[in-house]
């Protein structure tokens, strides 16, 4: 490299360290993205791609765009309320303050009052015992399936598991039931056939390797036609008769009824008929954090927390506080979207779609994250050329649409309107794009 090189003018790395904006970065950043952010624009300067003098004015426009997460925010237009691939329930405005409150150092195991160790989770048990009055006790662990886990593993392993043939469901990701199950180290004992299950089936499985009866909602599918199965309300006098617990798995975690899904079922209505506990989602119906929740009799509850599993999969301060949040506050975003009113989502959808030139069209959402299959949402969507789907999703903000019969569907139902004028450049910025 010679003296005229001009390369000889590419700031030095710990020259551009010590820039304000720069060690502010690292602070925010961390000290390797930051060197990395360095090195990329001294690398694209010794190749020409960039010309020296622009090199710290380069550095200084990329670190204050980069985010702290590879994790990009999305608006979710397809319509799907619970979408697993998003993330599943959007946190409320409660339960983001309440994570940020509870990101330093909080009083998840301690009694301020007397400076001693007290029981973690206690302000999430009680706001789940406030929600729910028919559960005696609560546990929180940190999913859904850590709550069945748990709960099979504390009465049944060594033991059996009696559940009906049509219960055996795989959940997400080719995760099977019988698998989750079977690796607690309880014993599956099959009753009834896939589309019917009878009361004798379960009195006639019973004996006294029995640990459990095991009642699981099926997610992502209904079975209709020649069919039937058992109620918990039917069940309870058997597991009483031979001392065995009575366990149901929700999966979609309503607490209470809601009058939009009557098919779908809840906690109150599972323990009132005589389950001695109830095991279900965070992040789906209920709108909160990811977590598994555990409700029931005392004794029941009280022996899953003893178990030295329950330390594996015990929820982190975090998930306490938004949960807490969540079922104390108010309507979560997932309500909101489940409820929202079709004139309005119609009216917004028209503002859009004048906006750009485009159409409305009738158009059903769904509950999603396994929750009332089949069930429709009616509401309404803005129809664009299919080639706006990829432009959407790639632009800035990020937005997933749905794409059905050639087109792209902007529904609204899971949009805030407060996001309304970003979706409109957002579209705006993708026809655009495709011309």
């Amino acid at each position: 490299m010679t003296d005229a090189d001009p390369r000889r003018a590419i700031p030095r790395t710990d020259a551009l360290l010590l820039l304000p904006p720069v060690r502010a970065a690292r602070e925010r950043l961390g000290e390797h993205v930051v060197r990395g952010v360095v090195r990329g624009a001294q690398d694209r300067a010794r190749r020409g791609d960039l010309a020296p003098e622009l090199v710290e004015s380069t550095v200084l426009e990329v670190l204050s765009e980069l985010p702290p997460t590879s994790l990009r925010p999305v608006l979710n237009a397809t319509g799907v309320v619970v979408h697993t691939n998003l993330g599943r329930a959007p946190l409320s405005a409660g339960a983001v303050d309440a994570l940020v409150a509870a990101s330093g150092y909080v009083d998840v195991e301690l009694d301020l009052v007397s400076g001693a160790r007290s029981q973690r989770g206690v302000a999430a048990r009680a706001a789940l015992l406030a929600a729910c009055p028919s559960a005696e006790d609560a546990l929180v662990v940190n999913n859904g399936a850590a709550a069945l886990v748990l709960a099979t593993t504390t009465l049944g392993a060594g033991r059996e598991v009696v559940v009906s043939r049509g219960e055996l469901i795989e959940i997400g990701a080719g995760f099977r039931l019988p698998d989750l199950i079977a690796s607690t180290g309880a014993r599956l004992r099959e009753v009834g056939t896939t589309n019917r299950t009878h009361l004798r089936d379960y009195a006639e499985a019973i004996g006294p390797q029995t640990g459990c009866i095991l009642k699981v909602h099926p997610s992502n599918f209904a079975v209709h036609g020649f069919t039937a199965s058992v109620g918990l309300a039917e069940l309870r006098p058997l597991a009483t008769r031979h001392d065995v617990a009575l366990i149901a798995d929700l999966g979609s975690g309503l607490l209470a009824p809601d009058p939009l899904l009557p098919d779908e079922p809840d906690a109150a209505t599972m323990l009132a008929a005589g389950a001695d506990l109830v095991t279900a989602s965070g992040d789906k119906l209920l709108g909160g954090p990811q977590a598994g929740i555990v409700l029931g009799r005392t004794e029941t509850v009280a022996a899953l927390a003893r178990h030295p599993l329950a330390r594996a999969v015990r929820a982190d301060k975090l998930t306490l506080a938004a949960l807490e949040a969540t079922v104390s506050g108010a309507a979560a975003p997932v309500t909101q979207a489940l409820h929202a009113n079709p004139d309005q989502l119609h009216s917004r959808a028209q503002q859009l779609a004048g906006a750009v030139g485009a159409t409305v069209v009738a158009h059903d959402g769904r509950v999603g994250g396994g929750g009332a299959p089949g069930v429709p949402l009616p509401g309404w969507a803005v129809r664009l050329p299919e080639a706006a789907a990829a432009a959407l999703r790639t632009g800035d903000p990020a937005v997933l649409p749905r794409v059905h019969d050639g087109a792209c569907l902007i529904d609204l139902r899971c949009v805030p309107a407060a996001d309304d004028a970003r979706l409109l450049a957002a579209v705006r910025a993708a026809l655009d794009r495709i011309g």
